[in-house]
């Protein structure tokens, strides 16, 4: 019998659907897919036959690499200990994966499958922590709030493939598996509680309704519409999903914060916030560094210019107003640089006429929107899964749309 060869394409396809697949529901989930990416990313390196790189192609790798930098940069001007390359480290895996998904982009049955199982199984998973083992917020592996914004995300990346699902010869079947992932990613995050990952839904559905809406008669958006607030007036109204306890909390605690009390969780995120830009007007360049914040913060406290409570917290709840704190002007324009450059290349492909580039196309531009939205209340980068989740399917959607854009 003869061996059977390595086929780096099946290799590529398998490591993205464990990226969608088991992200939430196994410890370090988002990692496996991406340890194995990587490791694909060393194969090309390694050998001579390496991708041939697009003006777009470095743009995505200079992305990664400076603000993986930026962090390697910080931790040795602060002589941090070896942790602190940790998550910087991973945006440089990324940056060597993106050799490897551009030389072999996964199929894309592969990646949509992935991803509509990991919203059915977050869903699932969460339903049941909540619904069974009565939970006040399910989560999974990681922080609660990570869990619930990371299942939103896999929820609104399988309704953009929804579109892809259409071209299919297994229409039906695709459609259902698709809209079943977008339906569980949805409730993960709605079972989580996590309130961050809810306030940008209308500019995303906007962005939705502009890419999709010729393709639906009048009378099919208005039902659609219709159908839309009907589900969020039951999903408000039943108590298992806790959304109205949640939005109840978050008007209660900005009636506390206006009466003076501060110590609620919105309340809270306005003291870390007030106390974070204070500290950027003191250094605004490069920032106090992640060794320095703590120490200035309380500073702060010590002098009446900010609420005690800041001193609980790490970072201020705010991807932009960490990086601003920490790293500066300096810090604000890498990250800044790591969200347009997706938006900037994914937006000519959400006028494509081909349903699989636009659905590719919505996915990547959703990922920086998501992103943004998540970080007005969560420093979200600074977890684990974080950095994973968007690094690696940065790298994964621009692979995968430009295979297929080239390939026209």
């Amino acid at each position: 019998m003869p061996a059977t060869s390595f086929s780096p394409s099946l290799y590529s396809s398998v490591a993205v659907f464990l990226l969608g697949a088991i992200a939430l529901v196994v410890s370090s989930g988002y990692s496996v897919g991406a340890a194995l990416l990587l490791l694909g990313g060393l194969y090309v390196l390694l050998s001579r036959n390496k991708p041939t790189f697009t003006k777009q192609d470095w743009f995505v790798l200079a992305a990664l690499v400076i603000y993986g930098l930026m962090g390697v940069t910080e931790a040795l001007f602060y002589h941090y200990s070896s942790r602190a390359y940790d998550l910087p480290s991973r945006f440089l895996a990324a940056a060597i994966a993106l050799f490897f998904v551009l030389k072999y982009p996964p199929r894309l049955t592969w990646l949509w499958a992935g991803l509509a199982t990991g919203g059915l199984l977050a869903g699932s998973w969460a339903g049941y922590q909540k619904i069974f083992l009565h939970v006040d917020r399910a989560k999974g592996f990681t922080h609660v709030i990570q869990f619930g914004n990371i299942s939103m995300l896999t929820g609104l990346f399988c309704l953009a493939g929804l579109a892809w699902a259409c071209t299919h010869p297994n229409k039906r079947g695709w459609i259902l598996f698709l809209g079943l992932g977008a339906i569980g990613g949805i409730a993960g995050s709605l079972f989580s509680g996590s309130r961050g990952g809810w306030i940008g839904l209308p500019l995303i559905a906007l962005i939705f309704f502009r890419v999709y809406h010729q393709y639906f008669s009048l009378r099919l958006k208005t039902l659609l519409i219709s159908a839309v607030v009907a589900l969020a007036v039951v999903i408000y109204s039943v108590p298992q999903f806790g959304v109205q306890q949640r939005v109840h909390e978050a008007i209660n605690n900005v009636t506390l914060y206006s009466q003076g009390s501060s110590d609620t969780s919105v309340g809270a995120r306005f003291e870390m916030w007030n106390g974070a830009s204070q500290l950027f007007l003191a250094k605004p360049i490069f920032g106090w560094g992640k060794a320095n914040y703590q120490d200035a913060m309380e500073d702060l406290v010590e002098q009446g210019k900010a609420h005690p409570v800041v001193k609980n917290f790490g970072h201020p709840h705010n991807e932009i107003l960490n990086n601003a704190a920490k790293q500066g002007i300096v810090g604000i324009l890498a990250l800044l640089f790591l969200y347009v450059v997706p938006l900037r290349l994914f937006a000519p492909g959400l006028r494509a006429e081909s349903l699989t580039q636009r659905s590719l196309a919505t996915a990547g531009f959703l990922l920086p929107i998501a992103y943004i939205d998540f970080g007005l209340s969560q420093a979200f980068l600074t977890h684990n899964s974080g950095v994973m989740v968007y690094a690696f399917w940065l790298i994964v959607l621009w692979g995968s749309y430009r295979a297929y854009t080239l390939q026209k």
